[in-house]
């Protein structure tokens, strides 16, 4: 008897955990579902919620932005020196250029501006948040995060295309024609409308899974389980899938 009970034992409890995991899935994508069409709806922007999303537009994106450019463009040119370095002593510096945009900018930057506001936005020690109306206090709060991921990755992307220029051909304007070829050789409209699909999708996933994974989380299970790890790995998880979707979609 001891032999059977201990095997359906495990079954079963990892049927529950299953059942609990997909239930906790379904209660992140209905609130995110909910949060997007109240962030739809204009009687939700009345004179409160509005100078809440002034404010926290204000907090994650503006106080930030030029203190994460700059750390980016200094990452982004020592990147850029070493692989047109690289490049340049194996014979290939003609694909220096291409890598750079391939690598850099169409992943490293996306995915580090949504890694940089998961952590300024305080996912890992935020467990203060009130039970206010949700168009009050959280749809402007995901609003301003979602707004502050897509401001980071264009003005960083922006940056190290410029970057990327400069290292290879200086201040002069003489390689400008050959440069913006190539940058449009590589955004074609595939590439291109994947790189917006996938900044979009980073910037909804770090907004709504943070906060979903605090506010479903029931007093009786706070003391079992800390809900904001479960929402870290829930958002990585969907972080690595979104990344993995788009290079699938953009190079097989």
């Amino acid at each position: 008897m001891r032999q059977h009970s201990l095997p359906r034992s495990g079954l079963g409890t990892l049927g529950h955990a299953c059942v609990r995991s997909a239930a906790s899935w379904w209660g992140v994508i209905h609130f995110g579902a909910v949060a997007l069409v109240l962030a739809l709806s204009p009687s939700t922007y009345g004179r409160e919620s509005r100078a809440a999303l002034a404010w926290n537009i204000y907090a994650s994106t503006w106080q930030v932005l030029f203190w994460f450019t700059l750390l980016c463009a200094l990452i982004s040119l020592v990147l850029i020196r070493i692989v047109v370095v690289t490049a340049s002593s194996y014979g290939l510096s003609q694909y220096a250029l291409e890598m750079v945009v391939r690598v850099l900018v169409l992943e490293l930057i996306p995915l580090g501006a949504a890694l940089f506001v998961v952590l300024r936005s305080g996912m890992l020690t935020d467990t203060g948040l009130t039970a206010s109306p949700l168009h009050i206090e959280h749809v402007p709060r995901m609003i301003a995060i979602a707004f502050s991921v897509a401001t980071l990755a264009a003005v960083s992307s922006a940056v190290a295309l410029v970057l990327a220029y400069l290292v290879v051909y200086g201040l002069s304007p003489w390689g400008l024609a050959e440069y913006t070829h190539m940058v449009g050789r590589v955004f074609d409209p595939v590439v291109t409308v994947t790189f917006v699909l996938k900044t979009v999708w980073f910037s909804l996933a770090v907004a709504v899974i943070p906060l979903a994974s605090v506010l479903q989380a029931q007093p009786e299970t706070a003391r079992e389980s800390n809900p904001v790890p479960q929402g870290t790995v829930r958002l990585f998880l969907v972080l690595v899938l979104i990344e993995g979707v788009s290079l699938a979609v953009k190079y097989i």
